[in-house]
């Protein structure tokens, strides 16, 4: 596996051609720029709070960049995005140089397509389906068909705190497939009666099933109260002298308000 470090190298060229030109390119007139980059768990709640933002501050640009809650460190450390995104049980020694507010909570949903009988998964079960040890669904009740993997890539928040709570010391199937984003892993997920993987509770949707962990549905209700123990928590990260509009979108998310938005669209508030 990638170090951080190494991942955050890279992930500092790809910023170079795509974090930086997009907000360059809208930023221009008299519109001011606030930019988002990193988490791809994240990417589409923040691209929601940009929506409902703009709405009173039509002067305000709000540019949304996904990329991995590596790329969200890398960003906010060189200023190519004014806001990283990551979603990580720990951040890495690198952001110690970086404000960290978490303005959410996140859980993790272990998914299958809804052609699977299966409905639900123990911790060591899923440990046994995420390294190999376990390769055909019919082990778990399901058809004789083999279990085909889909993980996040490196650098991705949701792929860290994965392998930190399920996974422990041990490493993922070498047969996995990887995928960019959760939304990609969802649909890799819907288009394959055989696979499994997992994304963000705030974006498991009709087309997919999600696997109760341990007996415990993965419920906001139920990350809220801690009996779903796949969760971590969703960070803002910047630089400490911000500027006053970066500061009035990062207070708008954390309002009462913003929070709300967050909590609708199913995850769980900061607060």
């Amino acid at each position: 596996m990638k170090t951080m470090r190494a991942i955050l190298r890279t992930a500092a060229a790809c910023l170079v051609a795509g974090a930086i030109a997009a907000p360059l390119a809208c930023g221009r007139g008299t519109h001011s720029t606030v930019t988002l980059a990193g988490s791809t768990a994240f990417q589409p709640f923040a691209e929601k709070l940009a929506e409902h933002y703009l709405v009173d501050h039509p002067g305000v640009q709000v540019n949304v960049q996904g990329g991995g809650s590596a790329v969200g460190v890398q960003s906010a450390l060189s200023g190519a995005a004014e806001i990283g995104m990551a979603d990580l049980l720990e951040l890495p020694p690198e952001a110690k140089a970086l404000e960290a507010t978490v303005v959410a909570r996140d859980g993790i949903a272990v998914v299958v397509n809804p052609s699977n009988p299966v409905r639900a998964v123990t911790h060591d079960q899923a440990r046994e389906i995420f390294t190999g040890e376990v390769a055909n669904w019919k082990v778990l009740g399901g058809p004789d068909a083999p279990i085909r993997v889909i993980c996040r890539e490196d650098g991705s928040g949701t792929r860290r705190s994965f392998d930190k709570l399920v996974l422990g010391s041990a490493s993922v199937s070498p047969a996995a497939l990887f995928q960019n984003s959760n939304g990609t892993v969802r649909e890799a997920v819907i288009n394959d009666p055989n696979a499994v993987g997992y994304v963000s509770t705030g974006l498991v949707n009709d087309k997919v099933k999600a696997l109760a962990w341990d007996g415990v549905e993965p419920t906001v209700e139920n990350v809220k109260n801690g009996t779903y123990p796949l969760a971590r928590p969703v960070f803002f990260l910047t630089k400490a002298q911000l500027a006053p509009n970066v500061r009035a979108f990062i207070d708008f998310v954390l309002s009462p308000d913003g929070q709300k938005i967050l909590e609708k669209e199913g995850l769980i508030p900061a607060k």
